[in-house]
């Protein structure tokens, strides 16, 4: 099975190579403008059908905040803000993404979401958050994120950085399926146009291995199957704390 899929993913490759020119000439960046719209869509599905999934991650929230205080929350890639339905009331929210046309539409979810405190909006990427300090937040979220990073390690890093002591890190990410199953096999042979339709997007990443090797102190993670195409059905959700 390791040669056929070789073999048809340099097939795929080859039949990318239009797209692989207008990324190289910088024509791509047109899609960038179209793609928050995309993702608005496609964000209103995936949380209908993760409802559950998400009101269950983010029920500890308030854990972690501080004694007497507002829980503080960065969320690295917020996109459209679909999260946002599910923080905790009073929540003290600061969003990035390196992506700055999102902002239309996450103006949008915040005025639906008004129980919440939005203190700004970074463009920033998740490798390279300097303006935020030190130890400075309780929580930082981060969503079908970690697919689509220059450095998952890097990323990793800088959220270590920003939380405090205690705080938590929480994610939800689609990973590499089983090498023995199918979906393994698609994954890698229709990567090379998943990554042009995906803003970036990489279904064949083993984001645990990351996560395990990211220095938190602890780390409660749980491998689940999501109800998609097998492209993105294999999930991993949890969190791990500083």
């Amino acid at each position: 099975m390791t040669f056929l899929m070789r073999f048809f993913a340099l097939v795929v490759n080859a039949l990318c190579l239009p797209l692989h020119l207008m990324e190289r000439v910088g024509l791509y960046q047109i899609y960038k403008r179209v793609f928050p719209f995309c993702l608005y869509r496609i964000s209103v599905t995936y949380n209908k059908k993760m409802y559950d999934k998400k009101k269950e991650l983010f029920r500890s929230l308030s854990e972690f905040k501080k004694p007497g205080g507002q829980l503080t929350l960065l969320e690295i890639g917020c996109g459209t803000g679909a999260n946002f339905e599910f923080y905790p009331p009073g929540c003290k929210v600061i969003c990035t993404d390196p992506n700055p046309h999102f902002h239309k539409y996450l103006k949008r979810c915040m005025d639906d979401n008004s129980h919440l405190n939005y203190e700004r909006f970074l463009v920033a990427s998740g490798e390279d958050m300097g303006s935020v300090e030190d130890d400075s937040v309780d929580a930082v979220v981060c969503t079908l994120v970690l697919c689509s990073v220059n450095s998952i390690a890097q990323t990793l890093r800088e959220a270590h950085r920003i939380l405090r002591p205690g705080g938590a890190f929480f994610f939800l990410e689609h990973v590499m399926a089983d090498p023995s199953s199918w979906a393994y096999f698609f994954q890698h042979v229709l990567q090379p146009i998943w990554y042009y339709f995906g803003d970036g997007c990489e279904v064949t990443r083993e984001t645990w291995k990351h996560l395990e090797a990211a220095g938190f102190s602890e780390l409660k993670m749980r491998h689940i199957e999501a109800p998609f195409i097998f492209m993105i059905k294999p999930h991993i959700v949890g969190h791990a704390v500083k």
